[in-house]
């Protein structure tokens, strides 16, 4: 039966490659299968398995794309989480068509891959392999599926590719996400489905390779792009930088316009007097003046300077700005605070989450600052250092006579004095258990009922809670509301300790100014400072410096200036001492892996493997 469905796959391709066959011969099938037979003298009833790279030869093909596959790899691993259970192998390639990293399904289905030599390290070369997904669409630089039969070679004839390639910041071609099925139960319909959300995955990859490269540029984001949005990126003098593949096509741009600096005004007509700041809105428009729809702007990633671009003229300040400040140049903090951006004036819950001295009070500040609610009340309960027998009357109010010792005239409550503005919880998980209830029924409600009260207050109020704990966890094993967990983690913010921040250095360098502003830090100083922990954070930062900068003497911050305890005499926490290593490293060779693994004596796949368990954020 095998020989003699080889013998009719065989045919089928020569009727199709010789025009005889009733289907397209247009096709890009056909068209590939002309390629294989005239142009590469494949032969379609070859079997063997693929060309195979030894490890040290997969070592050497991956350096050059170290940044790919790290930016790649997280929307790598949650595509094969998707795809797993429909039995997908998922595989980021070369443009040369050779995987260099896979992730196969479960263990029946990956033993087909195994077996048949599907795996890192395989080339599918349309010239080795013939019409293949990966090999065909770098080929022809475009997404295919190639289901079953519609494969060259016959025994290639079980599995479905579904392929997108990749392209870099200059619209070249970088590689391939391909993902291949053995299952012969899923349709094509199925399989094209699953190339979607493949080309889906591809473009927030190229996206993120596009901001990583011009992580010190704006980016425009242009409507009616290649699929999506097109990205277009310029300086602080408005002069366009580089613009990705869909953005070239769709604005007419070459090498030669971007290399020649030209004004940012050729393409993009601004709704106010010049791009000042992040979601702007734009109209971009082709070389030929055509409008191509509305766009907006996104901030750098990594700006040396934390302030918005300083606008033509007068114009309004970017109420953001005291977020980007404390994010600084840390990717994960970033990433949140251009969330945040876009939440924009949602009444959208935010629950901070930071160990104790981070600056949660100072964040939700900020968060309060950049919101229409600034002009009214922000206003802040620390739920662990009130007593909980009061935490309930100042939260909630209470009216004249509703307990012994209450005010003549009651009292409005916190959250009633936060209407209009903003309720600041710290220590939210401090918070007891019955309070909770009632804070529950205030977000469902959106009105309080004081101590002694007859009728409730209608409140129109911003939630902003914040904690050291694990509120999740502590929902689970009954320490927390559940539902109140849910309420208040409407986005959630991580405010990572100091010794984790990848701006470690900056930020240090930043509140040394602000705090010892006369003073400037000796070597041996600078070196103690930023080799210490700071288990207490920001605040215990602050506090060294302000001290050092009073003892200082000739305006010199020695080591002896600065007030730094011993920290980690007890037993030690040996996860958290390896996540600081990592970080350290990762900072000191710019967020370079393999630099990186080479000073810590590791191999860059156990580097890679450590980041991923620690949590490790790196840029995006």
């Amino acid at each position: 039966m095998a020989s003699l469905s080889a013998s009719n796959h065989v045919a089928r391709v020569l009727s199709v490659a010789n025009h005889v066959a009733d289907v397209d011969a247009s096709s890009r099938i056909a068209n590939s299968w002309r390629r294989c037979l005239v142009n590469h003298k494949l032969d379609p009833a070859r079997r063997g398995p693929p060309q195979t790279l030894t490890e040290a030869e997969i070592r050497h093909a991956a350096e050059p794309m170290e940044q790919l596959i790290r930016l790649a790899t997280p929307e790598l691993e949650n595509l094969a989480r998707v795809l797993r259970e429909a039995g997908y192998c998922v595989n980021l390639a070369d443009p040369s068509a050779t995987a260099l990293l896979s992730w196969l399904p479960g263990a029946a289905d990956a033993d087909i891959f195994l077996h048949w030599g599907v795996y890192t390290g395989s080339n599918f070369s349309e010239s080795f392999e013939g019409t293949n997904g990966l090999g065909t669409a770098l080929a022809e630089e475009k997404p295919i599926l190639v289901h079953r039969d519609e494969h060259f070679r016959e025994q290639w004839g079980i599995f479905s590719c579904a392929v997108a390639p990749l392209f870099n910041s200059t619209g070249r071609i970088a590689g391939a996400v391909n993902i291949t099925s053995c299952r012969g139960d899923l349709s094509r319909t199925a399989h094209q489905l699953a190339l979607a959300v493949t080309m889906e995955a591809t473009r927030r990859i190229e996206g993120a390779i596009f901001r990583d490269h011009f992580r010190d540029a704006w980016i425009a984001h242009v409507p009616g792009g290649d699929g999506g949005n097109g990205l277009l990126a310029y300086d602080e003098d408005r002069r366009v930088v580089g613009a990705c593949r869909s953005a070239r096509a769709l604005l007419g741009l070459t090498d030669g316009t971007i290399a020649s600096g030209i004004d940012l005004s050729r393409y993009i007509e601004v709704d106010r007097q010049g791009v000042r700041g992040a979601d702007d809105v734009v109209e971009p428009r082709r070389a030929d003046g055509g409008a191509v729809g509305r766009g907006h702007v996104a901030p750098p990633l990594r700006a040396r300077s934390t302030r918005p671009l300083a606008p033509r003229g007068d114009g309004p300040v970017d109420r953001f700005v005291m977020l980007h400040r404390l994010a600084g140049g840390d990717p994960g903090l970033i990433r949140s605070v251009k969330r945040l951006r876009r939440i924009g004036d949602h009444n959208l819950p935010v629950l901070l989450h930071g160990e104790t001295g981070v600056g949660k009070d100072v964040f939700a500040r900020a968060i309060h600052a950049a919101s229409s609610r600034a002009r009214n009340n922000y206003v802040a309960l620390n739920c662990a250092a009130m007593p909980e027998s009061l935490i309930d009357a100042e939260l909630f109010g209470y009216e004249a006579g509703a307990f012994t010792g209450a005010r003549r005239e009651g009292s409005k409550g916190l959250i009633v004095q936060a209407d209009g503005g903003t309720l600041f919880l710290d220590e939210i998980g401090d918070m007891p258990v019955a309070l909770q209830t009632r804070l529950l029924r205030v977000l469902e409600n959106r009105e309080v009922w004081p101590l002694g009260a007859l009728k409730p207050v209608a409140v129109d109020i911003r939630l902003i809670s914040a904690t050291h704990r694990d509120l999740g966890r502590m929902a689970e094993e009954g320490g927390f509301r559940a539902d109140l967990y849910f309420r208040l983690r409407g986005m959630e913010v991580r405010l990572p300790a100091l010794r984790e921040r990848a701006d470690r250095d900056d930020v240090i360098r930043q509140i040394a100014r602000e705090e010892a502003p006369n003073c400037r830090l000796a070597e041996e100083a600078w070196s103690h400072l930023v080799a210490y922990p700071f288990p207490g954070n920001m605040r215990q930062l602050r506090h060294v410096l302000r001290l050092a900068g009073c003892t200082a003497e000739d305006g010199v911050i020695t080591d002896a200036d600065l007030d730094l305890p011993p920290f980690g005499r007890t037993e030690p926490n040996l996860e958290a001492a390896e996540r600081a290593t990592i970080v350290d490293a990762l900072r000191k060779h710019g967020g370079r892996v393999s630099e990186a693994a080479r000073a810590l004596k590791l191999s860059r796949a156990t580097l890679y493997r450590k980041i991923k368990q620690l949590k490790i954020e790196t840029a995006q």
